[in-house]
């Protein structure tokens, strides 16, 4: 059992987890936005590479402080 549902946390995630879930939703809004509400196939590797790059800040941020 992940220590996260011992410690009575709802989502189970740690709060490395959680900000990189929300790092990721808010790159996707983002991305939706600036698409009119659309993504193509053709859309995909920017948008994931745009996401990569959100949770690259997460990661640098949790390893400086």
């Amino acid at each position: 059992m992940d220590d996260a549902y011992v410690v009575g946390d709802p989502d189970g995630l740690s709060p490395l987890q959680q900000k990189i879930r929300d790092a990721v939703a808010r790159e996707l809004h983002a991305q939706f936005a600036l698409r009119a509400d659309h993504l193509d196939l053709a859309d995909l590797p920017e948008v994931a590479y745009q996401i990569t790059r959100r949770v690259d800040e997460v990661l640098s941020g949790a390893t400086t402080g």
